[in-house]
């Protein structure tokens, strides 16, 4: 028995590519012409073939490695002779090795780098089909995805009917009744007709959702005092209006957050109007209607027209455009409780801000133990338009937009 090495040979313009491949293992048997690794360039995938046959003693490299031309791929002991009459047997154990490999030692599949092996044409067939290649069980060695793997996959999640593409419909195997007592109602219409929405919101947007804490005691001191000087009575602002025009001015300063998206044309449109959503609970269910124009609104008005708006939700008198042609939305949870969540953005609007229940912290400020009062909020937004440093801007806008400098300014 002597050792020997072999490398990586001439496989032309490929230099520094990725192993995306280990396709033996330590002690195999293997013969010359059997493929050891995969590797990967942006334009293709190749397999590199042993030059010698032998026994693995040793692999040199490992999955996510880069291998350029003469770089030592393992080491094998090469027998200096075979026995004529053993190669039979040989050549049965290897055939028995590929079909059934060793429970103890199970070779190397895409588990080991996290990473889905599938050839640059495949995982761009499974984009056009808007698969995820990731998702997709591959029927060749260690797990790869081929053509046919993603046209299976895709044939198991959507069902054509009448030339219509639909998503698979499942059926439980079991029906609720039959492990105790349920009780049966319809769904009502508001849901019915906002689940779709919500759905491809979900599934079709990037979201992302960062968290952040904003001192409003100035703003709520000033709110809290407001009061109509010809009569003496106290003006009755919600908070939501100060969040709203804080909104407004933020989207004046980060036009991405008052724009859509049409994947389809690879457009965006950026909008010059300023028309905020807000989600009223109603008994009916969710409702999201936008307050139209509200850069051209003062507090008072703002406080006024959210709650007409809320009233005609609640009374079902609200004309269906108006959900529509939306600039962003706002989901205050501020009345019912909480802090932080995810809100789900409203397409084709690209970002949501999320309104939690304000609360008092005690903070040390210029050596003083006081009392601050603080608004969480949770701002998720598409990721395809907006990122993470523009979002954190944002959030800091609007951290200065409702401090202490910002009621003063709507006095005006």
């Amino acid at each position: 028995m002597s050792s020997k090495d072999i490398l990586v040979p001439n496989i032309g313009d490929f230099k520094d590519v990725e192993v995306i491949e280990v396709l033996v293992k330590d002690g195999q048997k293997i013969k010359k012409n059997d493929s050891l690794i995969t590797i990967e360039s942006d334009k293709s995938s190749v397999e590199v073939p042993s030059t010698s046959d032998g026994i693995i003693e040793k692999i040199n490299i490992k999955i996510g490695d880069k291998v350029s031309e003469g770089d030592l791929i393992l080491t094998v002991n090469v027998e200096s002779k075979i026995d004529v009459k053993e190669k039979p047997v040989q050549k049965n154990k290897i055939k028995e090795v590929s079909k059934k490999p060793d429970p103890v030692s199970p070779p190397v599949t895409q588990s080991t780098s996290g990473v889905k092996l599938a050839s640059p044409k495949v995982r761009k067939f499974a984009r056009e089909l808007g698969a995820n290649v990731t998702q997709i069980q591959g029927s060749q060695r260690s797990g790869r995805v081929t053509e046919d793997d993603v046209k299976k996959f895709v044939k198991s999640q959507v069902s054509v009917s009448q030339g219509k593409v639909e998503p698979k419909k499942y059926k439980d195997e079991y029906s609720h009744e039959e492990f105790g007592e349920i009780e049966i109602k319809e769904m009502p219409r508001v849901k019915k007709l906002s689940g779709p929405q919500l759905v491809r919101s979900w599934t079709e947007i990037p979201h992302v959702t960062q968290h952040d804490e904003i001192d409003i005691t100035e703003m709520e001191q000033f709110r809290t005092s407001l009061f109509d000087h010809f009569t003496g009575e106290k003006i009755s602002v919600t908070p939501l209006a100060f969040i709203t025009r804080a909104v407004v001015n933020a989207l004046k300063d980060f036009p991405n957050f008052n724009c859509s998206i049409d994947p389809v044309q690879n457009k965006i449109f950026y909008k010059k109007y300023y028309h905020v959503g807000f989600a009223v609970d109603t008994p009916h269910g969710l409702m999201v209607p936008k307050l139209r124009d509200v850069d051209q609104m003062n507090i008072k008005e703002i406080g006024d027209e959210l709650r007409r708006v809320s009233r005609e939700c609640r009374d079902l008198k609200i004309n269906k455009k108006e959900f529509f042609g939306g600039s962003m939305t706002i989901s205050s949870l501020g009345g019912i409780g909480g802090t932080f969540f995810t809100p789900i953005i409203n397409p084709p609007e690209v970002a949501i801000l999320g309104v939690g229940k304000s609360f008092d912290r005690l903070l040390k400020i210029k050596g003083q133990i006081v009392s601050r009062k603080i608004l969480p909020i949770s701002l998720s937004y598409d990721h395809r338009i907006i990122d993470g440093a523009e979002g954190v801007r944002f959030c800091v806008h609007l951290n200065e937009s409702l401090g202490k400098d910002f009621a003063f300014k709507l006095a005006v």
